[in-house]
């Protein structure tokens, strides 16, 4: 191909291209031992652009108007040529980059890769993780049906329990008392504007504190002793004699993104109602309130939680306290130790998390 030579030849002699693949590609090493959970963040990425993507071309024909917002959807689901593809992809997209960066955040705990001098890392990926579901709970309202209506009255509700400032959170977040065209307004702008232009610059902080700290290495397999250094010092973590990115672990990346295809693809093409029920597909009717109404499934929990206590505010302080212990965790566990196997206490204390939250969302799904 000595066009393509010619021109990589021409790129190269302004910008340096090869020393810039032999930097950040072919000649960045990882570890040996590094398995395939390190490629949840690759995953990530992808599901993000697609759904950058597919937001792009929904709003061409999506109308964020009270009256005209869930004609629109029907438009799209029924009568634009492959509008039911982009928006199946979209909505299913949405909560499958939840599920993964559930596994992302688990995985980054069970391999204490949260710990000093990572700081940073597990601050900006809880930030986006709590900003992830944000812009699901925005974007929930957007085809303005029964579902979406009454799911948001709710969820903007239990606002109402903090003191003092709670009725006037409600009001801020709907635009006015009640549910209605200003909250459709303000969560349609907070959906493709806002939250979106904040997580883009979270990721790309992630990213660079990743890029300086360096990958860290498992701590267990072969020859999986996690290198730990005193908190005073700046240190990137190198890998001499490790794989390289490009082709090596380049590889498993797009083994893990295909998998991810195949389960995404599965659930578009042969399980597509699997995220709606009946009123998803009835227009929003402030007169007429349903008889269950639940929010998606990663809320199901806190749902569950604040049913369980009689006061909502214990609920809401009970959920707070414990977003706030992940938040801090890397500050309040000091232990060097990384291989979970040798620390049973955090080992426990998080299985029983895990099977506390699946319990609370089984529960909370048919209560």
């Amino acid at each position: 191909m000595p066009l393509l030579k010619r021109v990589y030849d021409w790129i190269d002699l302004r910008i340096g291209a090869r020393e810039v693949v032999k930097q950040e590609l072919t000649g960045y090493l990882l570890p040996r031992n590094i398995n395939e959970w390190y490629s949840l963040g690759s995953v990530l990425l992808v599901i993000f652009a697609l759904q950058v993507v597919t937001g792009m071309l929904l709003l061409v024909y999506y109308v964020p108007d009270a009256d005209k917002a869930f004609k629109s959807v029907s438009y799209i689901m029924n009568e634009l040529p492959y509008g039911w593809l982009i928006r199946l992809c979209h909505a299913v997209g949405s909560n499958m980059m939840v599920a993964v960066l559930f596994l992302h955040m688990l995985s980054t705990l069970f391999m204490g890769s949260y710990k000093s001098p990572r700081e940073l890392n597990w601050l900006t990926g809880f930030t986006i993780f709590a900003l992830v579901q944000a812009i699901s709970l925005t974007g929930y309202l957007l085809p303005w049906s029964q579902l979406s209506f009454w799911a948001t009255t709710v969820a903007t509700n239990s606002a109402s329990a903090i003191p003092v400032i709670g009725p006037y959170m409600v009001e801020f977040l709907r635009g006015g008392k009640l549910v209605g065209p200003p909250t459709l307004g303000r969560f349609f702008a907070l959906h493709v504007a806002v939250i979106p232009a904040v997580i883009v610059a979270l990721i790309g902080l992630h990213l660079f504190v990743l890029k300086r700290t360096g990958i860290s290495t498992p701590p267990f397999g072969a020859k999986g002793e996690a290198k730990t250094w005193p908190g005073d010092v700046y240190r990137h973590e190198s890998h001499p004699g490790g794989i390289p990115f490009l082709p090596n672990y380049a590889l498993t990346d797009l083994s893990s993104i295909s998998i991810y295809f195949a389960l995404f693809l599965a659930v578009v093409f042969f399980a597509p109602n699997l995220l709606f029920t009946a009123d998803s597909f009835v227009p929003a009717n402030a007169f007429k309130t349903p008889a269950h109404i639940k929010p998606e499934w990663y809320f199901l929990a806190n749902y569950q939680t604040l049913k369980i206590f009689p006061s909502e505010l214990l609920g809401i302080s009970i959920q707070a306290a414990a977003g706030t212990f992940l938040a801090l965790l890397p500050f309040i566990d000091r232990s060097r130790e990384r291989d979970p196997f040798r620390r049973p206490i955090f080992l426990a204390c998080v299985i029983a998390g895990i099977l506390l939250w699946f319990g609370l969302t089984i529960w909370g799904h048919y209560s």
